[in-house]
């Protein structure tokens, strides 16, 4: 998905439910600008769903991590059982929430360094019943094991994240200050650690995958 979908004419309903004032407030100008109907927005699902009342948005926007501890499986249950498809909107650094956000029923994942045109396409095409493929959901789909299961140490976290994202063996270096065989030699190290959890690497866009699943890396794709 890379450009914006040309008829926003059918009005979509929605609502979101995000801790940060900031981004709930901010929601409502993407509303307006594209032509959505924003039902009801909250810190929190119960209030949301409070708020409300009988009404049926087609998508709910969800934060993946709340500031009142609820579970994220429970969270995105509530509205499907409610038939309200649900988006989550989130930096996507928990790889294991993401999976349990698709277990509930989420129609498809979204991280918060999308841009505006990119978080308003989906919330369209989900409202709109279109599958969403995009590399964070099948991340999250793929990836059954936590981050810290890999066993992988603050370096080579560092190491994966540039060379993940792009960079050369030889930028790696010299951004860490660090000679370019121990670049290769974190690499190798990290590859032979996700094998040891069948978390296979066998080329650059695997170690990508890896990163995006672990949170290392935000799909901004």
């Amino acid at each position: 998905m890379t450009q914006t979908p040309v008829l926003f004419e059918d009005t979509v309903t929605v609502s979101i439910v995000d801790d940060h004032d900031a981004i709930r407030f901010g929601f409502e100008a993407i509303c307006q600008k594209f032509n959505f109907e924003l039902l009801a927005h909250a810190p929190t699902v119960a209030e949301c769903l409070s708020a409300l009342d009988e009404r049926v948005p087609q998508v709910a926007v969800l934060d993946l991590s709340l500031a009142d501890g609820s579970n994220v499986y429970d969270n995105v249950k509530a509205f499907v059982d409610r038939d309200i498809q649900v988006l989550v909107f989130s930096i996507g650094d928990k790889a294991k929430r993401n999976q349990d956000a698709l277990l509930a029923g989420a129609a498809a994942l979204v991280t918060k360094s999308a841009g505006l045109e990119k978080l308003a396409q989906t919330i369209y095409y989900v409202a709109h019943g279109v599958l969403i493929n995009n590399l964070q959901t099948t991340a999250a789909i793929d990836s059954d094991i936590d981050f810290k299961d890999a066993k992988i140490s603050p370096r080579e976290r560092e190491v994966l994240s540039l060379y993940a994202s792009g960079y050369t063996q030889k930028q790696i270096a010299y951004q860490l200050g660090i000679a370019q065989s121990t670049v290769k030699e974190h690499i190798d190290r990290v590859r032979m650690k996700y094998a040891d959890v069948g978390r296979i690497v066998t080329d650059k866009t695997d170690f990508l995958k890896r990163a995006i699943e672990d949170g290392l890396v935000d799909d901004s794709e």
